[in-house]
């Protein structure tokens, strides 16, 4: 299939096209590290900031599945004494959906991110991250509406490391990774990325290193590859990483009017009925939508900050007529 005008204009990353096993297309653009002039190409592997959220959100709802938690459990149960500023009534339900209420070290409501409490390189791990989850008051009653909160999945994966026993990018890597095929993605730390890796890059040509934790947790920061996330859509949909009864409840539109259109269920947000994840930080774009009827994947990842929701759905648009014409 051809590419739609202007999706690679001013891009650096990989856009790529998939119905099923079979390639429609796959470009990659740009370096991946500027400083030895390594070219992005479709193996790189990138951060993808909150899209990360849809792995945490698999991953905790396998424990659903084996029993271990379900979704009326009460965080504070777990927590015991930590976070005491959460309200004794929030629920794993209302932290995967949005709708916990609980005050957020980044809140997205806000113009401005407030200076993180520790030096990005002290975040290694998810119980590093208790230290600047706590001292932010409830916002509203849990359950009252949708408010994107960042605190709530890593309060998500530190509860899952609790329950299971098992640090997160590891319970991660086993639960919704190695069940998927997705041989490529993982948590390295940014602080020595393994070969075939992007450095994200700010808007002034300096790398990220210093504006995002050295290890990702919950809320945001895995690597993958663009096939990987294909392979993430097709083992989510045929049942490999969930019960088909949790696939539906990560999809049920739980915030129909979350975000300008775009609804939200538990993990995934919802758009014009298609699946999708996403996800910006400095240095890093990365949005993919899965098309449940046709098995169409369209993905787009970037190690730099770029606007990429009109390229993706152009491209899923080119997509569908490619498959559609076909037929």
């Amino acid at each position: 299939m051809e590419l739609p005008d202007g999706v690679l204009d001013g891009f650096t990353g990989v856009v790529s096209a998939h119905h099923g096993d079979e390639v429609l297309g796959e470009w990659a653009v740009g370096l991946a590290d500027r400083v030895h002039s390594v070219p992005n190409t479709p193996l790189t592997r990138f951060s993808i900031a909150s899209g990360s959220k849809t792995f945490t959100a698999a991953a905790v709802l396998s424990l659903v599945a084996d029993g271990s938690l379900t979704l009326e459990t009460r965080a504070r149960t777990i927590l015991g004494s930590d976070l005491p500023l959460i309200a004794d009534d929030v629920t794993i339900d209302h932290l995967l959906s949005h709708r916990s209420g609980i005050g957020d070290y980044l809140d997205e409501d806000e113009d401005e991110f407030a200076p993180l409490a520790l030096p990005v390189q002290a975040l290694d791990s998810t119980p590093a991250f208790l230290p600047i989850l706590d001292g932010y008051p409830t916002k509203f009653p849990a359950g009252e509406r949708f408010s994107y909160c960042n605190g709530g999945y890593v309060v998500l994966a530190l509860l899952a490391e609790r329950v299971s026993g098992v640090p997160y990018a590891q319970l991660v890597t086993q639960r919704v990774f190695d069940p998927a095929g997705m041989a490529h993605s993982g948590f390295p730390r940014s602080d020595a990325l393994p070969p075939n890796t992007a450095t994200g890059y700010k808007d002034d040509g300096r790398s990220n290193i210093f504006d995002l934790p050295v290890v990702a947790s919950g809320d945001g920061g895995a690597y993958t590859t663009a096939a990987d996330v294909q392979r993430f859509w097709r083992a989510l949909t045929a049942g490999a990483v969930l019960p088909p009864e949790l696939v539906d409840a990560m999809r049920e539109p739980v915030s129909p009017d979350a975000d300008e259109g775009r609804g939200y269920g538990r993990g995934l947000w919802l758009d014009d009925g298609m699946l999708s994840l996403s996800g910006s930080d400095y240095g890093t774009t990365a949005r993919s939508l899965h098309d449940v009827g046709t098995g169409v994947t369209v993905t787009a990842l970037a190690n730099a900050e770029l606007p990429i929701l009109a390229r993706t759905n152009a491209l899923m648009a080119a997509a569908l007529e490619h498959v559609g014409g076909r037929a």
